[in-house]
């Protein structure tokens, strides 16, 4: 992340995003797929890390191999692309509001105090030496017999899809196909996101 100054001498923090350029390797139409859509591939691939259906699939494109391919069904009337097409930043402008969304950083197995904020069982008193961090009572005995489910417990935390909406685009730099947006952005550096036009 960095930050900037807005036009009323505000710092806001900002995240860059590289976004684009983008080519459109495929263009679904309902006549011959069944509906709408465009898709887009991103990130250069080597040629022999790619499989040969896929060599081909680009090279209808007019593109070399691309690391990430995404499908995008909700675009504007009067604004299909073309097979071959290349899209950068200017697609967007400064001032407006998108979602990004992405994989959030992946902590591993935690337990219920970092996972969902428990308190813990409270003082290590009466004997108990281990408890501090424990989750507790989590179902009666007789009845029913049974942990509900979608109990809060300890588990898998991050590695999943998280979209974070409205954020405002402060500032693009054209040159380097650069995107400034307001706040953060899920994921670790270097990560992929989709970045769609907020609605």
């Amino acid at each position: 992340m960095t930050s900037i100054y807005d036009a009323s001498g505000k710092v806001v923090p900002c995240t860059v995003i590289e976004a684009g350029p983008c080519v459109v390797t495929q263009v679904k139409t309902v006549e011959t797929d069944g509906y709408s859509a465009i898709q887009l591939g991103y990130d250069e691939k080597k040629e022999k890390n790619t499989t040969k259906s896929l060599k081909g699939h680009f090279a209808k494109a007019g593109t070399t191999p691309k690391k990430i391919v995404r499908e995008f069904t909700r675009f504007e009337e009067g604004h299909q692309k073309s097979l071959g097409e290349v899209l950068d930043v200017t697609v967007f402008e400064e001032g407006e509001f998108v979602d990004v969304s992405g994989m959030s950083k992946g902590k591993g197995f935690q337990g219920v105090v970092k996972r969902h904020g428990f308190g813990g069982v409270g003082d290590a008193t009466h004997g108990q030496h281990n408890r501090l961090r424990a989750p507790g009572s989590m179902g009666a005995s007789s009845y029913p017999s049974r942990v509900f489910k979608g109990m809060r417990m300890a588990g898998q935390m991050g590695n999943a899809k998280v979209k974070m909406i409205n954020l405002q685009i402060m500032k693009i730099v054209k040159e380097k196909n650069l995107v400034l947006v307001k706040g953060s952005v899920p994921g670790a550096n270097g990560s992929y996101l989709i970045i769609e036009r907020w609605s």
